[in-house]
């Protein structure tokens, strides 16, 4: 049979070796911790503890600003230093809470739940509790995401297990370690959607998981295991779901329009811990990478953790290193600072001696077509790039430069080393304000 795919994409270097063989290491900072208040997509959270307030790890620090908006907790015990702007990975000043760490992390009591006597009001409800939001890098809140007007039409729920970025380990080193949480997570899902099949998507570089999940899955109704072929973005929501269900959506849909539900599988780990455990999301699994990062790995640690003192708790950076990256090499950030804290969203930080990007000039477009053959979402990155960069908002949405996932697929490939996709990207964020104001 052939190995489920989508139209695009490419193949770069994988870089997963570096950290893939490796067990996972744990940390537990000694710092302050900072919680910004935008950690996921919507209204920030509003604080509900205030300078001076004693709080245990587990506890609420700040309720959900909306709906579209989750709670966030205290990742430690410790007292409440400030409520103030803080960096974030991403470059943005946030507001943020700041508590004093004691270093005891005495925690609050859990109180868990068996799914057989949980309806899916309640469910929703555990989960929204939990602070639980996308960690594959969107941050949308995930009660949300799993409360769609029309919960009966849902077909597929897709448990992305992708992992397309490179040198990114962290999905997999979770699917190896822990598949049962993974799978009664996919459990707890399904209860909410009665005529849904639960999907666990795996690209075939990952032959020992496919093998973990199909064992473990074998004899469970509504579950099954579909493999994917390794290319990028494989883990795009847009083109998983074009892969394992053949439907397509764009950039004014959401995939329960076509009768689909995906969630990461840190995610998935998340409700798992959140309906059955009670336990809130307060660690995040970071893969530590790159030839640039003293002792690559993959490690756990407490959301709010200072960048700095993770890097340097694991070895630090080689000397000499040319840059830093929040995320993945493809759609990561570049950072500038890295006194900011750990997030939901956090997947990795990785370091490399060179940084090729720096070193190129861009030059004009020689019409070579490269980018079209790799753009997943089938546009013309090369002409509405133009547009964007003349600031012709008219023709670039007449060219659907909307569709444009950010991927990076078109700078990756185009010889003249134009930067597309910051281009794209620039203009985007520009006609999403432009529609905001009217």
């Amino acid at each position: 049979m052939a190995l489920l795919t989508f139209k695009g994409g490419l193949h770069p270097f994988e870089g997963k070796e570096l950290t893939k063989d490796l067990p996972v290491e744990v940390y537990m900072p000694t710092g302050d911790m900072v919680y910004p208040l935008s950690q996921h997509i919507g209204a920030p959270a509003v604080p509900c503890v205030a300078k001076g307030d004693t709080v245990l790890r587990g506890q609420k620090i700040a309720d959900a600003g909306g709906f579209v908006s989750a709670p966030i907790h205290a990742s430690c015990s410790g007292k409440v230093k400030a409520i103030e702007m803080r960096l974030v990975p991403t470059g943005s000043m946030v507001n943020s809470i700041v508590i004093e760490n004691d270093g005891e992390y005495n925690e609050v009591e859990y109180q868990g739940a068996d799914l057989e006597s949980l309806d899916k009001k309640t469910i929703l409800e555990r989960i929204q509790a939990g602070g639980v939001v996308g960690m594959g890098g969107a941050g949308f809140p995930t009660h949300v995401k799993l409360a769609p007007k029309e919960p009966d039409k849902i077909e597929y729920v897709l448990l992305n297990g992708a992992e397309c970025e490179p040198y990114l380990t962290s999905d997999y080193k979770r699917m190896l370690e822990k598949p049962e949480k993974l799978v009664a997570g996919l459990q707890v899902i399904l209860k909410l959607f009665d005529n849904a099949v639960g999907c666990i998507c795996i690209e075939n570089n990952k032959p020992d998981c496919i093998a973990k999940m199909q064992a473990l899955v074998k004899d469970l109704p509504r579950i099954e295991v579909k493999e994917l072929l390794t290319k990028y973005p494989q883990g795009g929501e847009r083109n998983l779901i074009k892969a394992v269900t053949g439907r397509e959506i764009n950039s004014t849909m959401l995939p329960a329009d076509v009768g689909c539900v995906v969630d990461n599988v840190d995610t998935v780990i998340a409700i798992e811990e959140a309906v059955l455990e009670g336990r809130p999301l307060m660690t995040k699994l970071i893969t530590l990478t790159g030839d640039g990062m003293a002792r690559p790995h993959n490690v756990e640690t407490p959301t709010g953790t200072d960048v700095q003192e993770l890097i340097e708790s694991q070895g630090g950076l080689k000397e000499g290193f040319s840059k830093l990256i929040a995320g993945g090499p493809m759609m990561g950030f570049a950072m500038y600072n890295t006194h900011v804290p750990c997030v939901k969203t956090t997947s990795s930080f990785l370091a490399f001696m060179e940084d090729p990007v720096s070193q190129t000039t861009p030059t004009a477009c020689i019409n070579c077509g490269r980018c079209v053959g790799a753009c997943p979402s089938h546009i013309l990155p090369a002409r509405v790039a133009t547009f964007a960069e003349h600031g012709d908002q008219a023709m670039f949405e007449k060219y659907d430069g909307m569709e444009c996932c950010e991927c990076g697929c078109c700078s990756y490939v185009c010889p003249a080393k134009r930067p597309l996709t910051q281009s794209i990207k620039s203009m985007r964020k520009m006609v999403l304000a432009s529609r905001r104001k009217k």
